[in-house]
């Protein structure tokens, strides 16, 4: 249950979202969600406290230290295939607590030449996030546990003498402000959090999905004004209630990355289907449990379904070229996430259970295995990436 101080910020935001609407006429859905993850007083992410154990969901980086070390060891393999340029500019978009990039810098130690050719660079939004970041990347010389538990994480505004595990650590707000040069991308758990625009499928028409208030005061989805699809190869007459979800983050993301005049590799990790789809895949999650995304304004992680297919064939558009998407089991099962666990866990036998459990939650077919994904987009001057071929 939210505490009192929750209960009022979310009542705060209830009563900013009632306004807006009674003054502007109801928000669509990105602009709802917009408001709900970055109101600067009374947002999600206006709080520290989010990713964790503690906090209301946990991701991949958070359940065990592999994953981070082999989406570092990736990028310094990745680098050697753009040619081993002497300055590299290592982007993470939506860094969390900067555990994975924390983990990926240590296990990259192996290739000292990639460490001393990246200079990372930060894309967070949130200066709650960043004070988390920087705490948690200031000590990334400590030798971490074998698994992760929630641990505390961003001091506002960037200390220009911090360094990382061995490089100087900038921050940005948008991946634009990332000096130009060679770059590898990276971005867990980024897309899905992207707000998007719904369309519902309502009396013969496509209509904006809207959020409203009804006469008791609580917000609720209603169909709004027409509005043509921005995609083709719909059917022409989908059932009643059919939504179709948009994502103009994506195309202004991968512009962005397509307008970089030196070559550039990023690598997306999410979750959700790799073929075409339609359907409400608008969600909240609270203390690691589904919540009503309308329920509690500012209180819970509101997110959506990646679509792959949809997101390679902008990217292809865009100019840049695709590799994958594959299942993440796959994906880390060919980065030999079997063989670099098996030495974890000979070098720390007591925590063995620990770290199986950990790495068998990230690979199964029932569950992050089979639902998030891996794809790469690179620059057409760049030949494929691993472990995609």
């Amino acid at each position: 249950m939210p505490g009192p101080e929750e209960r009022q910020a979310a009542g705060a935001l209830l009563a900013i979202l009632r306004e807006r609407i009674a003054r502007e006429g109801p928000l669509p859905v990105d602009a709802y969600v917009r408001a709900c993850l970055f109101d600067p007083a009374h947002g999600y992410w206006s709080r520290p406290e989010t990713i964790g154990k503690a906090g209301d969901f946990v991701t991949a980086p958070e359940i065990s230290q592999v994953y981070g070390e082999l989406i570092g060891l990736w990028c310094a393999v990745t680098w050697q295939g753009m040619g081993s340029p002497s300055l590299l500019r290592l982007v993470e978009l939506g860094p969390g607590r900067g555990t994975l990039m924390r983990d990926a810098l240590r296990a990259a130690r192996a290739m000292p030449a990639f460490l001393d050719a990246a200079r990372v660079h930060l894309v967070e939004v949130s200066p709650a996030l960043r004070a988390v970041q920087q705490r948690t990347l200031a000590s990334s010389r400590q030798k971490p546990a074998s698994t992760h538990a929630s641990a505390p994480h961003p001091a506002a505004g960037v200390d220009p003498r911090l360094r990382g595990d061995d490089g100087p650590i900038a921050w940005h707000g948008s991946v634009k402000e990332v000096p130009e040069g060679q770059a590898i991308i990276i971005a867990n758990e980024f897309l899905d959090a992207l707000p998007i625009r719904q369309l519902v499928f309502a009396d013969g028409e496509w209509r904006e999905r809207v959020v409203d208030v009804d006469a008791s005061g609580r917000l609720r989805l209603v169909p709004g004004p027409p509005t043509a699809p921005p995609v083709t190869g719909l059917d022409a007459a989908p059932a009643p209630g059919t939504v179709l979800e948009v994502r103009a983050g994506e195309d202004a993301l991968l512009a962005q990355l397509a307008l970089r005049r030196q070559p550039i590799a990023a690598l997306f990790l999410d979750y959700g289907p790799a073929g075409a789809a339609t359907g409400d895949t608008l969600q909240a999650v609270r203390a690691h449990a589904w919540a009503d995304p309308l329920a509690a304004p500012g209180l819970a992680d509101l997110t959506a379904h990646v679509h792959f297919d949809g997101l390679a064939h902008k990217a292809r558009a865009a100019g840049l070229a695709v590799d994958g998407p594959l299942t993440q089991a796959e994906f880390l099962g060919r980065l030999g996430i079997a063989e670099r666990a098996s030495r974890l866990m000979a070098a720390n036998p007591q925590q063995a259970p620990g770290i199986e459990a950990a790495v068998q939650r990230l690979l199964s077919p029932t569950g992050m295995g089979t639902l998030f994904k891996a794809m790469a987009v690179r620059s057409r001057s760049l030949p494929p990436l691993v472990p995609f071929v």
